[in-house]
């Protein structure tokens, strides 16, 4: 799709992510992805298998895969969540989805550096990165900061 764009194919933004706790940045995030690929755009966001958050993170998500992708695919946004591939392969993702766009959050540098590099060594692909930055809404809108709520919450 990204090499024979026609005008009536929609431009494919692919997200991904953990989207664990999910919340109001995760929201923005996926939005301003969207945004990204202008009119008659479609946002495939792959969600991370649990055992590739515990193997880069150190522990397991709260909420489960299945969960989470479900939470996600329900957002008015998104027009279809998949779990990602035990093994983070972005030509396997890219043959697969075909995006005209990556987005990449801002704390999402490792998948930055590994879709750059991918890039540069497949430069016959007409993919755009684009990285959105860490929406400010002075709210409860990260993972972190919704656990150290609860923490401070419960721990009185």
């Amino acid at each position: 799709m990204a090499n024979n764009k026609t005008q009536n194919q929609p431009i494919i933004v692919l997200a991904s992510g953990v989207f664990d706790l999910l919340h109001l940045g995760h929201v923005k995030f996926l939005e301003e992805a969207k945004l990204a690929g202008g009119k008659n755009t479609k946002i495939v966001v792959i969600i991370a298998r649990d055992s590739t958050v515990e193997r880069i993170k150190g522990k397991k998500p709260i909420i489960p895969e299945n969960q989470r992708k479900t939470l996600v695919e329900s957002l008015k946004v998104v027009d279809m969540a998949i779990l990602g591939a035990e093994t983070l392969d972005i030509n396997q993702v890219v043959t697969k989805i075909k995006p005209n766009i990556i987005a990449l959050g801002y704390d999402q540098k490792q998948m930055l550096h590994d879709v750059e590099t991918y890039l540069k060594t497949h430069d016959n692909l007409p993919i755009k990165i684009v990285k959105i930055g860490k929406i400010e809404v002075n709210a409860l809108d990260s993972s972190s900061k919704i656990k150290q709520k609860i923490v401070e919450k419960f721990s009185r």
